[in-house]
């Protein structure tokens, strides 16, 4: 379980002076040898402190192994919107879940537990980010843009991605926990991952949960067209498998609301990526249908297009 690290990842987060080099410091403080870089970010509307976690395997690339490379990205506007509102918003789950995990896989190998493959770990930190009107409540918004904090978190080395992020403030999921969306790959929406289904399921102790997706929410942000929130945007930026992790509410819950944040929720989530990266890593998760996909391409061709901002009509 990782309650200990949620409560200590909470505490750093929840504060109008939280910054990167706080949870850089926390994370050395687990294992003082750790790769983690951290760097202020500058945007449109302010700024944010980048922090990037890379956690060798025992038969990762880092070492020159065999082992696949798994990306988490806790995906958020901003862990508050001070002044606006006082305190952690729920927009933040995201971050704290991508956080916590970190903590615990560092945790594992000081106590033996290491990983066949690589895992990245990824976020910002951000304490006073801006808010923004959306129907039917309103989302938190960014000091960066979407496109930015794509090329520094997705590269070439990650060969699948779970993308965490907050998405309450919606009536698409009507769940209290977390939900998983079906594959996204290349511009197609593929089926739902039997593997990420078997791991959710032995997770919770419950049945999964699968929230719906449309072509919108897998096109680039700054198009003008609705998107249910970022939570597939890395999808945008590589044409390794993407698959979002929803932490949910039964109803639509603002973004930028305080005191929304429930820890058995965040606990889950990041107790579900955990055990994704354990059986991604050997080769035991897979994220999609290898020999399906060359088929769907060989008939349909290709959906890349839908990754760029399109043309003018």
């Amino acid at each position: 379980m990782l309650i200990k690290q949620i409560i200590e990842v909470y505490d750093i987060l929840d504060s109008a002076n939280a910054s990167g080099a706080q949870v850089k410091d926390y994370l050395l403080s687990i294992k003082s040898d750790a790769d983690i870089e951290v760097y202020e970010l500058k945007g449109p509307k302010g700024k944010t402190d980048m922090v990037k976690v890379r956690i060798p395997g025992s038969k990762g690339k880092t070492r020159g192994g065999p082992s696949p490379t798994i990306g988490l990205l806790g995906r958020l506007g901003g862990l508050g919107a001070r002044p606006e509102r006082i305190g952690f918003v729920s927009d933040g789950d995201g971050a704290l879940a991508a956080i916590a995990t970190a903590a615990k896989l560092l945790d594992m190998q000081n106590k033996g537990d290491t990983l066949e493959g690589d895992v990245f770990v990824s976020t910002h930190v951000c304490p006073n980010a801006p808010t923004k009107p959306h129907h039917p409540v309103p989302f938190m918004d960014s000091p960066v843009d979407m496109a930015q904090v794509n090329r520094e978190e997705v590269s070439d080395d990650l060969d699948a991605i779970l993308s965490v992020d907050t998405t309450k403030g919606n009536r698409i999921i009507n769940h209290r926990g977390f939900a998983i969306s079906p594959t996204v790959k290349d511009g197609y929406i593929l089926k739902v991952s039997n593997s990420l289904l078997d791991i959710m399921q032995t997770v919770t102790g419950r049945l999964p949960q699968v929230f719906a997706l449309s072509m919108q929410d897998i096109t680039p942000y700054g198009n003008d067209i609705y998107h249910l929130n970022s939570i597939l945007q890395p999808c945008t930026a590589t044409s390794a498998p993407v698959v979002g992790v929803a932490i949910t509410a039964e109803t639509a819950v603002p973004g930028c609301a305080t005191g929304a944040s429930h820890f058995t929720d965040i606990e889950a989530t990041a107790r579900f990526m955990l055990e994704v990266a354990k059986e991604f890593g050997r080769g035991e998760c897979h994220f999609y249908d290898k020999e399906e996909f060359a088929k769907i391409i060989s008939r349909y061709g290709s959906m890349k297009h839908l990754l760029t901002l399109g043309g003018k009509s």
